[in-house]
């Protein structure tokens, strides 16, 4: 995937440093086609129709404590997609 925004594209903004760069690894490892567009200000993460992310995943790359949704909202203004949270698992979806 190219790191250019499409129309069905959803996923997190991220602010860069070290709990961004985990959670864009772990959306990588859940999701295919995967772009990543950095701003300097700010991260985009962009994912064709669906991005899933799991605290676990994040944990493991952060290599330490990540928890739902507080940890994430620290790093996250914004975010495209309709954003779903189901105990460790968010998901943003079309819609």
């Amino acid at each position: 995937m190219n790191d250019i925004l499409q129309p069905g594209d959803v996923g997190p903004v991220l602010i860069p440093g070290e709990t961004a760069q985990a959670i864009i690894l772990a959306v990588r490892e859940l999701n295919r086609d995967v772009g990543v567009v950095d701003r300097g200000g700010y991260v985009r993460v962009n994912v064709p129709g669906r991005c899933v992310l799991t605290a676990e995943s994040v944990r493991h790359w952060l290599n330490g404590p990540f928890d739902l949704p507080g940890d994430l909202e620290r790093v996250m203004p914004s975010f495209r997609g309709r954003m779903t949270l189901d105990g460790e698992t968010v998901c943003w979806s079309v819609g």
